[in-house]
C-alpha cells in the first residue's frame, strides 16, 4: 500500500485520540476527586459497589463506577470511533461512528474494536456521500438522513455479525494474558510501555502506548496504565530539576523552559520536556526512554496499581500502594536529572558581547517542525 494511505490512517487515528483525551481527563479527575474525597470519610476502598448507593451524596455522585467519573470514561469508545469517522467522512460520519462505538463497548470488543468501528463507519459514510446523488432540491436529505441512517445500519450489522465477536475474543484473550503476567514479564511489560511513553513526549509512539493502556482499563488490566501514567511525568520533572540544580549547563532559554517543564510534569503534561529533546535529541531521547522505563518498572514491579488514567500530582495519593508509585517517579526522574547533567557541559556566557558559547558538540539533528511531525 502507498505511503499516503498509511499517513491517512495515522491522521484518522490521531484525530480520534485527540478528541477522546479531554473526555478521559475529565473522567480521570472526577475519579481522583472521588477517591481522595472518600478518604476524608474513612473509606479506603471506593471500588466496592456498596458506596454507589451509600447515603453520602458526595460519594454516591462521584463514585467511579456509577457516578460522573465513570460516566465520562464510558464515552471513551464512542468518542474515538465517532471522530475517526469524522476525520474520514466529515460531519456525516459522527453519528454512525458514535453509535458503533457504543455497540463495541457493549460487546466488550475493546480499543481495537473501537478503532475498527470508526473506520467502518467513516468509509461507509464516505462511500455514500460519493455515490448517492439526488436532485438539488433534495440534496440536504443526504447528510441529515440517508448517511446517518444507512451508515449506522451498515456499520452496526458489520460489527454485530462480522467483526464484533472476533474482536471481543481478542480483547478478552489479551486481557487474560496481561492479567496473568507476573515477575519479570510484568516488569518487562511496564518498562516497554514506559519507554514508549518517554520516547516522543506526546507524539505518535507516546499516544499509542498511553491510549492503549487507558483502553485496557475497561477490561480490568491496570499495569500498562500504571506504567504509562508514571512515565508521562518523569521526563518533564527530571529535566526541570536538572535546570534547577545546575543552571550553568543550560542556555537561558532552556532554564526558563525547565521551570515550565517541572510544573507541567506535576500536572501530567509530558510535552514540557520537548524543548530539551529538540535541542539535544541524540542525548536526551535515550535518557528519557531509560528513565521512564526504569520508573515504570519499579512502580509496577513493586506493586503500585493506578486504576485511573491520572498522571498529575492530584491523583498520586489515590493510587493503590502510593508510596511505591512515588518511588518509581522519584527514581526515574532522578536518573534523568543526573544523566542529563553528566552528558551536558558547562555553558560560559561572554557578558561583554552578550553572546553564549557552548562547550559541547551540538547534536541538534531535527528542526522543531520535523520533531512535531
Amino acid at each position: 500500500m502507498s505511503k499516503s494511505f498509511w499517513k491517512d490512517i495515522e491522521k484518522h487515528v490521531m484525530t480520534g485520540i485527540s478528541y477522546m483525551i479531554p473526555v478521559v481527563i475529565a473522567g480521570a479527575v472526577l475519579m481522583a476527586i472521588s477517591r481522595i474525597g472518600a478518604s476524608a470519610f474513612g473509606i479506603q476502598d471506593i471500588w466496592d459497589t456498596k458506596w454507589a448507593t451509600d447515603s453520602n451524596v458526595i460519594i454516591q455522585f462521584l463514585h467511579t463506577d456509577d457516578g460522573w467519573g465513570g460516566l465520562a470514561l464510558g464515552l471513551m469508545f464512542p468518542i474515538i470511533s465517532g471522530f475517526i469517522a469524522y476525520s474520514i467522512a466529515d460531519k456525516g460520519g459522527i453519528a454512525p461512528g458514535m453509535v458503533a462505538g457504543v455497540l463495541v463497548a457493549n460487546m466488550n470488543a475493546g480499543f481495537l474494536g473501537a478503532l475498527a468501528s470508526g473506520f467502518i463507519a467513516g468509509y461507509a459514510s464516505k462511500f455514500m456521500f460519493d455515490h448517492i446523488h439526488l436532485p438539488e432540491a433534495m440534496s440536504s436529505v443526504v447528510p441529515v438522513f440517508l448517511v446517518p441512517v444507512l451508515g449506522s445500519l451498515v456499520t452496526l450489522i458489520l460489527i454485530q455479525y462480522v467483526i464484533g465477536t472476533p474482536f471481543a475474543a481478542l480483547n478478552e484473550g489479551l486481557a487474560s494474558w496481561l492479567k496473568s503476567m507476573t515477575g519479570i514479564n510484568k516488569v518487562l511489560l511496564a518498562a516497554i510501555v514506559g519507554g514508549m511513553v518517554g520516547f516522543d513526549l506526546g507524539g505518535p509512539v507516546n499516544k499509542a502506548a498511553v491510549t492503549t493502556a487507558m483502553a485496557l482499563l475497561t477490561s480490568g488490566v491496570y499495569d500498562p496504565n500504571t506504567a504509562a501514567q508514571v512515565a508521562i511525568i518523569i521526563p518533564p520533572i527530571g529535566l526541570g530539576l536538572a535546570t534547577m540544580i545546575n543552571k550553568k549547563k543550560f542556555t537561558p532559554e532552556l532554564n526558563e523552559a525547565g521551570k515550565a517543564s517541572f510544573v507541567m510534569g506535576l500536572i501530567g503534561v509530558s510535552e514540557g520536556a520537548i524543548p530539551f529533546a529538540i535541542e539535544s535529541p541524540l542525548k536526551i531521547i535515550p535518557i528519557n526512554v531509560i528513565g521512564s522505563a526504569l520508573g515504570s518498572a519499579i512502580a509496577v514491579g513493586l506493586g503500585a496499581v493506578n486504576k485511573a488514567p491520572i498522571s498529575g500530582f492530584y491523583g498520586w495519593f489515590a493510587v493503590n500502594n502510593w508510596p511505591v508509585y512515588l518511588l518509581g517517579i522519584f527514581v526515574g526522574s532522578a536518573f534523568i536529572t543526573v544523566a542529563t547533567l553528566l552528558v551536558r557541559k558547562t555553558i560560559t556566557v561572554d557578558e561583554t558581547q552578550n553572546e553564549t558559547t557552548i562547550d559541547e558538540t551540538k547534536d541538534n539533528d531535527f528542526s522543531e517542525e520535523e520533531w512535531e511531525s
